[in-house]
């Protein structure tokens, strides 16, 4: 009974989403891109960086971007494992099995879910949870990367075929490389690799064009009668930051504007200082280094863009293009000089948790074109909100909430507020223009190392990339309290509290 007002609300105006009149018993196919580190102001239309993005602004040309979703956050350095657990479940942060390493049989999944609803469904890309739930989710695929092999070379990325047994080994896995001819060959994987981005477009196609390959090869051959879900799961911008000579040529180090947060070190110790992605550059960060490091990323944006736009053309191509949702997200922030910081393990909003969401494609109504959605969304709702835009009842397992009541003209938020979390060192709550961050180290328990706390707090809407500490501000106070006390009362109502399985120590114990 949970959903049924919603479904009964739904069949009424489910029409009015999709085009050509479509009902519910002619469900439009649904191709989810999910891309690595690429934060929001990683998409030109959206916060009008320097990175050319024109297939992604055209999606958002054509379709709706909702331009507050945030991951909810990690207990683990490679936050891309929790975010795509999320995505998958619709499970929030604090409900997931573990760090999200595992997701098990009782989370129903969008893929299940839609294959249950006469859905074939397919997986192209990058995969970085168990091998189990790959298995169990999708009845296709190809190209299947990141597990169980993986090398930092995005143009030597390691792939295995798709297996519907679900069992994969390394030695299974290959490399895609030009011979003397100019042919891709498959190449064996040994273990004796070098690690490192040692390669270049000349050694073999880059893993973006590959996936864009499998994808449209899975397009063209497509002569089924029931509707597709392809996930199609990018593992670029994700550094190494390597994109070919074309693209990266667009972008001179020497003319890119650093952002408005650069720093050349964080002003204080975060709790997870050191790791390997802060380790990608030299403290403290210099402009130059800096430079370098935007220019390989808007490359290597660009031409992930690019092959978007081909996946896309081949949806025209094909004729399926009109009875197609297209939804894009990306699975985390990217900090690239922001704050000192170069990675995502943290919670400031474009260098670790807000990320792009847009729904478009031709199945969407001509009504949402260009639409902009400026209410709070995670990215654990974004399962709900395609269940719902298809017609298809969302299963009780799942946390996140629907956005179709922000799509109607009597547009209402789902959420007044956000929550996150950064293993136990971070705590951030958003509420209307605010934002308070609490970071907590505690000490070692030899002594040699004393606890410390810090305290931010934001004006997102005036400081979107959140230069100015407002928290020892007097007129500030007021505020900082309320948000304090709200996020404590978030913290209980989400039930962040102490979890072996996913930090060995927890952020309030040590709050006070």
């Amino acid at each position: 009974m949970k959903y049924l007002n919603t479904l009964v609300a739904l069949l009424c105006c489910f029409p009015s989403f999709l085009t050509h009149g479509q009902i519910a018993k002619e469900r439009p196919n649904v191709l989810l891109i999910y891309t690595d580190d690429h934060r929001y102001s990683g998409i030109q239309a959206l916060m009008q960086q320097e990175v050319e993005t024109p297939n992604l602004d055209q999606l958002i040309a054509e379709g709706i971007s909702f331009d507050k979703t945030y991951l909810m956050g990690a207990f683990t350095g490679a936050t891309c494992t929790p975010s795509r657990a999320m995505l998958l479940t619709g499970k929030q942060l604090f409900n997931l099995e573990g760090q999200g390493h595992t997701i098990p049989p009782t989370h129903a999944t969008l893929p299940q879910t839609l294959e249950g609803a006469g859905y074939h469904t397919y997986h192209v890309g990058k995969w970085h949870n168990d091998m189990a739930s790959l298995a169990r989710m999708f009845k296709d695929g190809a190209r299947v990367s990141g597990k169980p092999a993986y090398l930092t070379d995005q143009f030597r990325m390691p792939f295995s075929d798709w297996k519907k047994e679900g069992y994969y080994i390394k030695k299974n896995s290959y490399l895609l490389q030009y011979d003397a001819e100019g042919n891709t060959v498959k190449i064996p994987i040994t273990g004796n690799e070098k690690k490192g981005p040692v390669a270049t477009e000349a050694n073999g196609p880059h893993v973006s064009e590959v996936l864009a390959d499998a994808s449209i090869d899975f397009l063209e051959g497509y002569k089924k009668r029931k509707p597709f879900f392809m996930y199609l799961a990018f593992p670029t911008p994700h550094d190494p930051r390597q994109a070919p000579k074309a693209f990266k040529d667009k972008y001179p180090p020497a003319e890119i504007q650093l952002s408005p947060s650069f720093m050349a070190q964080h002003p204080f110790d975060n709790g997870h200082m050191v790791l390997r992605d802060e380790e990608l550059a030299p403290w403290p960060r210099t402009p130059e280094i800096i430079q370098e490091h935007l220019s390989d990323y808007y490359a290597i944006i660009t031409h992930l863009d690019a092959q978007i736009g081909r996946v896309v053309a081949a949806l025209k191509t094909q004729g399926l293009y009109e009875n197609t949702l297209i939804v894009m997200a990306g699975d985390s922030g990217l900090a690239v000089g922001n704050h000192g910081l170069m990675g995502k393990q943290n919670i400031y909003d474009e260098d670790g948790i807000h990320v792009p969401f847009i729904i478009s494609g031709g199945a969407l109504a001509n009504s949402y074109k260009n639409k902009r959605i400026t209410s709070f969304a995670y990215i654990h709702d974004i399962m709900p909100t395609v269940l719902d835009l298809v017609g298809v009842p969302v299963p009780e397992t799942v946390d996140g909430k629907s956005l179709m009541p922000l799509l109607g003209a009597d547009a209402k938020p789902v959420r007044e507020s956000t929550y996150h979390a950064y293993l136990q060192f971070q705590r951030a709550y958003r509420q209307g223009d605010f934002k308070l961050i609490e970071y907590v180290r505690a000490p070692n328990k030899k002594g040699s190392l004393s606890g410390s706390r810090v305290t931010q707090l934001f004006n997102i809407a005036e400081d979107p990339w959140e230069r100015l500490d407002l928290s020892a501000m007097p007129d500030y106070q007021p505020i900082l309290r309320r948000l304090q006390t709200a996020m404590r009362q978030k913290a209980i109502q989400l039930k962040d509290v102490a979890d072996t399985k996913r930090s060995v120590t927890h952020f309030w114990d040590y709050y006070n």
